[in-house]
């Protein structure tokens, strides 16, 4: 019998509502850096370290063709954390039609989790959405940040969106996927 998983979509409609979260002292060895070069390969490494435990399924099945063609698109952006050289965790960013910008991906290697860093990357890679437009020519200025999380997500996921400012504007139920998460 499988288990239901809620969705819940969650939106800031102003640049003023974030409540960037402060940086924790473990994060002096944190830097944050666009990544701009499409790699396939390194997409995928984030997607399966941050995900792998989380069911994150979507993506799996993806040739390399694929993951460079949707990296390379106008607007998506990736962002990764690096702590002392490491990836810690990323955020991948996705502009959409009028001014509005998803956070497709957001999160944390399992090792990095735990210590306050994801507050930290969200603010940042919330600030980041809400200039992308700026980043890109042709686009219009962001008017719209959004994500979504569900219950197999990390257990302090969805209280890291709220506490950020995020609110609630959408909640789906739907039965859990029935493969095992996993790389």
């Amino acid at each position: 019998m499988s288990t239901p998983v809620t969705t819940w979509s969650l939106e800031l409609t102003s640049p003023d509502e974030l409540r960037a979260a402060a940086v924790p002292p473990e994060a002096s060895g944190v830097r944050i850096v666009r990544s701009q070069v499409p790699s396939a390969e390194f997409g995928r490494f984030l997607y399966t370290a941050v995900g792998a435990d989380c069911a994150w399924r979507d993506r799996l099945p993806w040739p390399p063709e694929q993951w460079r063609a949707h990296l390379a698109r106008p607007g998506t952006e990736v962002w990764v954390a690096y702590e002392y050289g490491t990836p810690a965790g990323y955020v991948e960013l996705g502009a959409q039609d009028a001014g509005v910008v998803e956070i497709v991906y957001f999160g944390l290697l399992p090792d990095s989790r735990g210590r306050g860093l994801g507050g930290h990357l969200l603010s940042f890679g919330t600030e980041r959405a809400w200039d992308l437009g700026d980043r890109w020519e042709g686009r219009e200025p962001t008017e719209r940040v959004w994500v979504h999380t569900c219950s197999l997500d990390g257990p302090y996921a969805l209280d890291n969106y709220r506490r950020r400012g995020f609110r609630v504007f959408d909640t789906t139920v739907a039965a859990s996927p029935s493969t095992p998460p996993g790389a």
